[in-house]
């Protein structure tokens, strides 16, 4: 190997000597490819519906998961405090997930979402809604989310479990799992599987590669496929 590149996304992508990338080194480039049962997962991407705001958005890191719930006459001070108990609580270079159990108010906004950027957040996810997104456009600030509304969360939502197991679509996702998303969607990849995953995306890569390579040399695509079992 000669040459290393990184792209967007931090994979190490390694060179060989004709100039063909044969693998890739890194936990997440690749991942949508991998089929649920490659992951021993009956289920590990999102509702489809749930999408970025910026279609050029991209995301990859571990998660820290938030749950809350819809109590409409409460306090707008209470909501409030505990809004800003999550928004300390949210780790640095983590992607929050939420589920919000809720289809109608926003559970992000712009105040919020420059908090999290400003504290080292890579982005948030949401089976919800979200408002003020033209400054959170402006912000650069990565923002999945399933509809979009002015209606906020004071004294009608709270955040209630912070980092436990959450369930969106019928995916569960824990504290520590991992998140890859663009605008194909959203792929959760349990922590416990993460070095499997990893090991798996590099053969497919490695192969892939072969596969196409193959196919510019002028292989017949089903021969390519016959020949690499892999397409």
């Amino acid at each position: 190997m000669r040459q290393h590149h990184r792209d967007e996304w931090g994979t190490i992508w390694k060179q060989a000597e004709d100039g063909h990338f044969l693998f890739v080194d890194g936990p997440f480039f690749g991942i949508k490819k991998l089929t649920a049962a490659d992951l021993d997962r009956t289920n590990c991407v999102l509702p489809s519906d749930i999408q970025p705001l910026d279609p050029a958005s991209k995301l990859a890191g571990r998660v820290f998961t938030m749950e809350g719930h819809l109590e409409p006459g409460l306090d707008g001070h209470e909501t409030l405090l505990r809004w800003t108990k999550f928004l300390a609580a949210a780790p640095s270079d983590s992607i929050v997930i939420c589920q919000p159990n809720d289809s109608t108010i926003a559970h992000m906004g712009e105040l919020s979402a420059e908090t999290l950027q400003f504290h080292g957040v890579r982005g948030y996810i949401v089976d919800g809604g979200c408002r003020d997104t033209e400054f959170i456009l402006k912000m650069s600030f990565p923002v999945f989310c399933r509809y979009l509304t002015p209606r906020d969360v004071v004294g009608v939502w709270v955040p209630d479990r912070f980092n436990e197991a959450i369930e969106i679509g019928g995916v569960v996702i824990r504290g520590g799992d991992y998140a890859f998303a663009d605008r194909d969607g959203v792929v959760i990849i349990p922590a416990d599987l993460a070095e499997k995953t990893v090991a798996q995306v590099e053969e497919m890569m490695q192969t892939e590669n072969l596969v196409r390579k193959a196919i510019l040399d002028g292989m017949d695509p089903k021969q390519a496929y016959l020949k690499f079992g892999k397409f």
